[in-house]
């Protein structure tokens, strides 16, 4: 039976893009059909209905309006599932037969800019995993935050590295399944499995795309070079990222040689009797090791506190970095609190320019970037002050970029509209060209006023009149009376009882301006922004250490502020096989005891030589 055109185009993007949840635009609305219809109507709560489908009778149908998508795709999302997002990429006015259609990008739990989705100081990873004997290639990357990593551990480490990673989807060989989905199943955490297809889990295949990626004839630069099956990972995690992104990955410029040795692997048993993330019992952030010493201003340094904490360092000299620091800041009362007050205005850098570089930044977030950044110079005056080898170096390694707030500054309206296509981006005075198109579409009336008065006094024609009509357009009417005169550059278009109308080419160009004007207006406009966010996106790699070292910053702050309000003391390290706790309490516990109760600290020795074991009752 014959399909409707519409029908057809459905399901042959459909069947390009299998295991998703297609949305399907449709004018003014995202629809969804057949098998899709039923499941986003269950999960989203919204009417099933039908659609008629020529003589192939009626298919399912479930739809919402396209402003809505933000509020109906995370539901998706979190549900699970993998979301494809189709888009008409033509005019309707224009197409000839059925309109044009594309996907324009797949969210999947592990892939996502959306804010309704991600956790603003939490990352969100997804992560391919390779099985070669007891060999394991291990990659993954948050595309929010531009984070990319491979290695490769030994098969008995496997279920300790993903409790490590989190991350919120996993990619395995369809191959592997048999092998790898039970062991990801004893993580006992929501993480979706997308299983892959076998001949994109290969070396050779993984190092073309990383070097085409990356533009380098070696990997070399990144430390990778020598893994197999971490970069069989890498390769994998890239492939998936170029295909639900639709290749908008400059902002994934490097990758790291990830190295657990640097770290003390915490498994989940440890982490949940600690409660370092979430409390015990009912899985909250509130009592845990992490909401009492996050004292941090920005979303970087949220994220990167609890990286720190789930993973402390094993390696003394980083830990006698981070303790020079947080020691110097401790005692730095007045920089202390100063740069709190300017970490409080700096927004998450590392997502925004994510943003910038994938072209999903709004107006009014080009414009955090731009007050984020502006306040660097002021962060760096304060870091002179410090007395923090530590703290210097990062001063040192801050980058101003001057030029990219002084071109948001000329650009971006100080209050811009929320969507690119709803105009009055552009700052007056930053586009002779814009500036020059809306003063033709606010003062069209003014301007054809002036036009009439100056030709009258230029002709010596008291009755000339410019006026408008749908047929004509714009055109200057003289009675016959004046006939004699019409100057030479008047061109006669139509003859009337007692008068004659004409048009003069000054007067046709600037009909064609005014006509055009909105929408020039609005192409131009989008074009300016295009080029102001390509500017910026230049400066990636910078932007993206700004983002890492206020991030340091603000952990070292973080971690002082604790030591104040809870009166920690700054702890000798070193490399000896002892541990000597004086006086020592648990943050945790002492936090929330009742009031009026002390927590009674407790001594502890250990060491190789006496003491290895004591018994906790």
């Amino acid at each position: 039976m014959s399909e409707t055109p519409l029908m057809t185009q459905f399901y042959k993007i459909k069947e390009e893009n299998p295991d998703t949840i297609l949305l399907f635009r449709v004018g003014d609305f995202f629809e969804t059909f057949a098998e899709d219809a039923k499941t986003a109507s269950k999960v989203l709560g919204i009417t099933l209905t039908k659609r008629a489908n020529g003589k192939a009778s009626s298919v399912p149908l479930a739809g919402f309006p396209h402003h809505a998508i933000d509020t109906y795709l995370p539901k998706l999302v979190r549900a699970g599932f993998r979301v494809a997002v189709c888009e008409q990429v033509e005019n309707p006015k224009f197409a000839k037969g059925i309109v044009k259609r594309e996907v324009v990008e797949i969210i999947t739990p592990g892939v996502s800019f959306s804010d309704k989705l991600l956790d603003h100081k939490n990352n969100n990873y997804v992560s391919a995993i390779f099985l070669n004997g007891n060999n394991v290639g291990i990659s993954f990357s948050d595309i929010s935050t531009g984070e990319y990593f491979a290695y490769e551990v030994d098969e008995s480490n496997l279920i300790e590295q993903m409790h490590h990673i989190s991350p919120s989807e996993i990619l395995i060989s369809k191959t592997q399944n048999g092998i790898l989905q039970p062991i990801i199943e004893k993580l006992n955490l929501p993480i979706r499995i997308t299983k892959v297809d076998e001949w994109i889990f290969d070396l050779d295949y993984s190092k073309d795309i990383l070097l085409e990626h990356f533009k380098t004839k070696t990997l070399k630069g990144y430390g990778i070079e020598y893994l197999t099956d971490g970069l069989v990972a890498a390769g994998v995690v890239l492939n998936y990222l170029r295909e639900t992104q639709k290749g908008k990955l400059n902002h994934l410029n490097k990758i790291m040689l990830y190295n657990p040795s640097d770290y003390m692997m915490l498994d989940s048993v440890t982490k949940r009797n600690l409660e370092i993330s979430y409390t015990m019992q009912e899985g909250k952030r509130e009592g845990s090791l992490i909401s009492i010493l996050d004292r941090t201003q920005t979303a970087m340094g949220g994220r990167l506190l609890k990286k720190w904490i789930s993973a402390p360092l094993r390696t003394l000299e980083p830990i006698l970095q981070r303790q020079e620091a947080v020691n110097s800041l401790f005692h730095e009362k007045t920089l202390h609190k100063n740069l709190q007050d300017e970490f409080k205005e700096i927004g998450d850098l590392e997502r925004l320019i994510s943003k910038v570089c994938t072209a999903r930044v709004n107006p009014r977030e080009l414009n955090n970037v731009k007050s984020s950044l502006k306040k660097i110079p002021l962060v760096k005056q304060l870091l002179d002050q410090s007395g923090s080898i530590t703290i210097k170096k990062i001063n040192d390694r801050l980058n101003e970029l001057d030029k990219v707030v002084e071109k948001l500054e000329l650009a971006i309206d100080d209050n811009p509209p929320l969507s690119i296509m709803d105009g009055g981006i552009i700052r007056t005075g930053f586009s002779p060209e814009l500036d020059e198109m809306r003063d033709i579409s606010s003062n069209a009336k003014n301007w054809i006023a002036n036009m009439q008065k100056s030709e009258r006094e230029r002709t010596s024609i008291p009755s000339l009149k410019v006026s408008y009509n749908r047929v004509f357009g714009y055109y200057i009417e003289v009675s016959n009376t004046h006939k004699d005169k019409i100057p030479d550059n008047y061109i006669r278009k139509q003859t009337l009882v007692s008068s004659e109308r004409y048009i003069t080419p000054e007067l046709k160009v600037y009909e064609d301006k005014i006509l055009n004007a909105e929408e020039n207006i609005s192409d131009l406009e989008y074009n300016l922004f295009n080029e102001i966010r390509n500017f910026v996106a230049v400066e990636t790699e910078v932007i993206q250490e700004n983002a890492r070292l206020i991030a340091m910053l603000d952990c070292y702050l973080s971690f002082a502020e604790s030591a104040e309000a809870y009166n920690y003391v700054l702890p000798e390290v070193n490399n000896s096989d002892k541990i000597e706790i004086i006086q020592g309490r648990h943050p945790v516990v002492e936090r929330i005891l009742p009031p009026g109760e002390k927590f009674t600290p407790n001594d502890c020795n250990l060491s190789n030589e006496d003491t290895q074991i004591i018994i906790l009752t």
